[in-house]
């Protein structure tokens, strides 16, 4: 049996952890607070996920993996993985842009670089083999909560701003997000005021992160997010890390 789970003491502390999140997560007062901590070291990068079934208009995103047909040029096929910057980088024709076009897209222009200098009337056909996760939810007390497409990784400002920003009822000196770090989902308190302030860096967000603005109707929010994570991953969830 699992440590944490097996003894008493450790389970009991963690259980009254997680029962008082809500409540304490959903006071509106305009401060810091709560046991998500802040300024917290590792909550980095995120798993990646990709996206099973990926539409024939899905726009190619960072670290995307495509896979490149020239009809009868071998030498110019082959996988590629899309950089950071949304590049792609081509024999002969080196750099080539890829994030925010379609596969269609893509090899349309991949043949018209060709075709300018190297190839006559080339043949390319592009096919995403694997997308990366590329939305962000934003929930709680902002003005249009939903799930938001991203190209990459964004920030947290940015991020509430595609939600049409925190409402009067907000608390922005209490901002959790959620992430997928390793196989555990972990999470992290943010200060938006200090950050609007340049008193705090604004963090990096990413794909499939979710992101919940304190606020006076915020309760439910939290009962749901956390319904919706296993029991050890609750346990998990909310020790320092």
């Amino acid at each position: 049996m699992s440590p944490i789970l097996g003894d008493p003491s450790i389970r009991t502390r963690h259980l009254a952890i997680f029962l008082a999140v809500p409540l304490a997560l959903s006071a509106c007062a305009d401060k810091r607070g709560g046991p998500v901590p802040y300024d917290i070291a590792g909550f980095g990068r995120p798993d990646i996920e990709s996206v099973p079934v990926i539409p024939i208009n899905q726009k190619i995103g960072p670290m995307d993996t495509i896979e490149v047909k020239v009809f009868q040029v071998a030498e110019l096929s082959g996988e590629h993985q899309v950089d950071l910057s949304g590049q792609i980088n081509m024999p002969l024709i080196g750099k080539v842009q890829a994030q925010g076009r379609t596969a269609e897209e893509l090899g349309q222009h991949i043949a018209d670089r060709l075709g300018q200098k190297y190839l006559r009337s080339p043949n390319v056909n592009v096919m995403m083999k694997s997308a990366i996760a590329q939305t962000v939810t934003v929930d709680g007390a902002v003005g249009l909560p939903g799930v938001f497409p991203i190209q990459g990784s964004t920030t947290l400002i940015k991020a509430i701003a595609s939600a049409r920003g925190t409402v009067e009822s907000a608390n922005p000196r209490r901002v959790i997000v959620f992430r997928n770090i390793k196989g555990q989902r972990k999470v992290a308190a943010f200060d938006l005021t200090a950050i609007r302030r340049a008193e705090s860096p604004d963090p990096e967000i990413f794909g499939n992160d979710i992101i919940v603005v304190d606020g006076n109707n915020t309760k439910s929010t939290y009962r749901e997010i956390m319904a919706s994570l296993p029991l050890i991953g609750l346990l998990n969830t909310f020790i320092p890390f």
